[in-house]
């Protein structure tokens, strides 16, 4: 309780210190606040020996300093998956999900200031889970093994998940044979449709999310290029995906399209990057900049997104990175740009101006070969 005059009284402070020492004890005697808003990177070591997050420091002038691993408690692959989301942070940094891909299961864990504390696993629901996305209290995992799948889990309030019963829902080839190559699921801004990108078949997948959490049959949609990976959404709702074409030199492309419940109608249909293997996408919080990784060219190619969701390249290479360059994040205020270098195992730093335009702020770290995922506080 505040004095009338706005000093904290002697009970006020007593209470604020006791929640401090009880928030120490909790996290194992660090004294960091108990914020949401922290600065960190996360990359997925994804070792087949036993899978880590590790944690980079972001300084404010979005330099990166190494600050340690922590285990998940389950097993990567030890190689890369091919997908886009591996690693994601819920809205407001509170929740950190990983998939174990050797272990088919996905972590969580809660996120308090620098710190974080695993919370619990659970089994994917599917083989080899590739790639997950988070709305409000929800999460679906992209499962590649087997016939490959989709499935959800409800967020409890201490950030466990629970398995959704019925949430199951197979891809294009209704489960039948070989998984067609999924890359990407990700719910729509208004978390109303799932979407999952194919790669062996050209489909862009949409499942319908009723007010319960469940996803409906599967709806498929051509994709405008070949070889659909990546994707985002941006601000007003347009979906931007990359095309690898099948990582034939030179012919990477992003597409645009315009997502109403099951209807999803191009924009723009393949806007050349000029590059080669754009696989990764990430689009700025104001929407206006989208930007893809050339896993191929070591590079990133930017663009500009237009009101009505149009892309126009700004710049093939917008920036240079390490050699492989695969999956990329923003910072919440899209303020930095992360790009993990497969093949340089380390990760890129560039600062987005405000003209979309990249500049390079050095790499940093030393990653294991097959680590995936970027996440960005």
């Amino acid at each position: 309780m505040k004095r009338r005059n706005g000093t904290p009284g002697r009970s006020y402070r007593i209470a604020l210190l006791l929640a401090l020492l009880v928030s120490a004890m909790a996290w194992g005697g660090t004294a960091s606040a108990a914020s949401h808003d922290s600065t960190a990177v996360y990359v997925l070591t994804n070792s087949a020996a036993g899978n880590e997050l590790a944690l980079f420091d972001r300084r404010s002038d979005g330099t990166l300093r190494p600050a340690g691993t922590l285990a998940t408690g389950g097993q990567g692959t030890g190689a890369g998956l091919g997908s886009q989301g591996a690693l994601v942070l819920s809205e407001k940094n509170r929740w950190l999900f990983a998939v174990n891909a050797g272990s088919n299961d996905i972590s969580a864990f809660e996120v308090r200031g620098g710190d974080l504390r695993l919370v619990n696993r659970i089994a994917s629901g599917g083989q080899n889970p590739i790639s997950l996305t988070v709305h409000d209290d929800l999460l679906y995992v992209l499962n590649a093994g087997g016939g490959g799948n989709i499935s959800g889990f409800s967020i409890g309030s201490h950030g466990k998940l629970r398995a959704l019963d019925g949430s199951m829902r197979w891809l294009s080839n209704g489960g039948v044979g070989a998984a067609p190559g999924p890359a990407q699921i990700q719910f729509s801004n208004d978390g109303d449709t799932l979407v999952v990108t194919e790669k062996g078949t050209n489909l862009i997948d949409t499942f319908a999310v009723d007010d319960d959490g469940i996803a409906a049959e599967v709806v498929t949609h051509p994709s405008a290029g070949m070889t659909p990976f990546g994707f985002a959404f941006g601000k007003r709702g347009d979906l931007i995906i990359s095309e690898a074409f099948g990582g034939a030199p030179g012919q990477s492309a992003l597409s645009s399209y315009d997502l109403d419940e099951d209807t999803l109608t191009t924009i723009s249909p393949s806007v050349p990057t000029t590059q080669t293997a754009a696989c990764w996408v990430a689009v700025t919080k104001n929407g206006r900049y989208a930007y893809t990784t050339n896993t191929g060219s070591a590079s990133v190619s930017g663009y500009r997104v237009a009101c009505d969701g149009s892309l126009t390249l700004l710049a093939a290479s917008a920036g240079a990175t390490g050699t492989t360059p695969t999956d990329l994040d923003l910072s919440r205020n899209s303020k930095f740009l992360y790009v993990l270098n497969s093949g340089s195992h380390n990760l890129s730093a560039f600062r987005v101006q405000a003209d979309g335009g990249l500049v390079s702020l050095g790499t940093f770290g030393t990653l294991p070969a097959g680590a995936v995922g970027v996440a960005a506080s």
